[in-house]
């Protein structure tokens, strides 16, 4: 089981990666295919879109086929695919298509993880082990930073890709090699997506779920680089540098989260409160970043840091699906949360674009008060929701 959830946690160090990736290497993708910002919104939307949609089958198949299959087959053909189509890229639509695949690709990955944790762990322990896999994953997230700069600068960004489809290909067989299902548990009752969304709780966590993850994954995947090199003229290495340490901001923000649940005997207040803090430095970002670039990156941090709840707020909807469910229910939450930053992403692309012809701050200040309006909304209905503890 262990050396099956190992495998796992590398494959969802692509995942983090992928999500990330493309603020690094904006530069030359700008300079050899012109792609600019509001573009690189438009592939990342498109990433964080295709994943989203494929939680409802991943959610089926996990209850049905299990976390091996599933896993593996759409990591070697999705991941291995899209990588490739990516390095081979001679335009903005082959990028779009590539990044709709790797975003196939990576969807069932931590679910599948998820999906172990729920059925062969005890329930107290989830949001830990949870937070602990995402807090491993989000090491992806540093090696798309100065590492991913680094060897663009090397050997070009085309190459690097080719090796990791090459990547993606051996971790998907390892998947598949190492990863034992969990017994399947059989019912008369078989359940289906329907029941999970009669649940009522869930309907008012759901709101956190799709705007809780918008200010870290979309700045942290798209504007980041866009941003620092506009409005601060920082350089390739230099964006590369910042976004290591936003990464390891996140990373500690999972782990600093994963226990908290059980400190404090709550769920939705550790969110709540965590989520009130993002906003206050997506703030700020928008009222003082373009000041220091010092500060604006310390603000980027704080927003990966104390935006990172995607775990417990997966744990806090967990407590109400049944057994049966738990495959269909977590995808759900995760679809929510991943098609959230889809869908802001692909707002604030033309939002940007509207700014565009002024000065240079105005497109991105847009885009920062955008996620900050959306985590008001999103905290706005969470308050009312049912806390929940094992």
């Amino acid at each position: 089981m262990y050396l099956g959830l190992l495998t796992l946690a590398l494959a969802y160090v692509l995942s983090q990666f992928f999500r990330a990736f493309l603020a690094v290497i904006s530069v030359p993708l700008e300079n050899e295919l012109s792609i600019g910002p509001e573009a690189l919104a438009t592939a990342s939307g498109l990433w964080f879109i295709s994943f989203a949609a494929m939680q409802i089958p991943v959610g089926w198949a996990l209850d049905t086929h299990g976390p091996k299959r599933t896993a593996s087959i759409l990591l070697l053909v999705g991941g291995t695919g899209g990588s490739l189509i990516f390095a081979f890229a001679g335009s903005a639509l082959h990028i779009n298509i590539a990044m709709v695949l790797i975003g196939v690709g990576c969807a069932p990955v931590l679910m599948a993880s998820y999906y172990i944790f729920a059925r062969e762990f005890p329930p107290i322990q989830f949001a830990t082990l949870a937070a602990s896999m995402i807090g491993v994953g989000t090491f992806g997230n540093l090696l798309a930073s100065y590492p991913m700069a680094f060897a663009e600068t090397m050997i070009g960004w085309r190459a690097t890709m080719v090796g990791l489809a090459v990547l993606c290909a051996i971790i998907a067989v390892a998947v598949q090699l190492t990863v034992k299902d969990p017994e399947q548990i059989v019912t008369q009752t078989k359940g289906s997506l329907l029941d999970i969304l009669r649940i009522k709780a869930i309907w008012l966590i759901a709101p956190i779920a799709i705007v809780g993850y918008v200010p870290a994954a979309a700045i942290r995947g798209a504007w980041m680089g866009p941003y620092l090199n506009d409005v601060h003229g920082m350089t390739s290495s230099q964006i590369g540098i910042a976004a290591l340490i936003m990464g390891i901001a996140m990373i500690g923000g999972v782990f600093i989260y994963g226990p908290l649940d059980r400190w404090f005997g709550t769920r939705k207040w550790v969110i709540f409160a965590g989520n009130i803090l993002t906003l206050t430095c997506l703030l700020g970002l928008y009222s003082f970043g373009a000041s220091s670039y010092i500060l604006a990156v310390a603000l980027m941090c704080g927003v990966g840091f104390f935006g990172a709840t995607f775990p417990v707020v997966i744990a806090h909807g967990k407590g109400f699906f049944p057994a049966h469910l738990t495959g269909r229910g977590v995808t759900l939450l995760n679809m929510f949360s991943i098609g959230g930053v889809g869908l802001a992403q692909l707002i604030a692309r033309p939002l940007h674009d509207s700014y565009k012809g002024g000065n240079t701050l105005a497109p991105y200040a847009a885009v920062f008060l955008l996620f900050a309006v959306l985590l008001i909304i999103g905290l706005a209905l969470y308050f009312f929701s049912q806390d929940n503890t094992d």
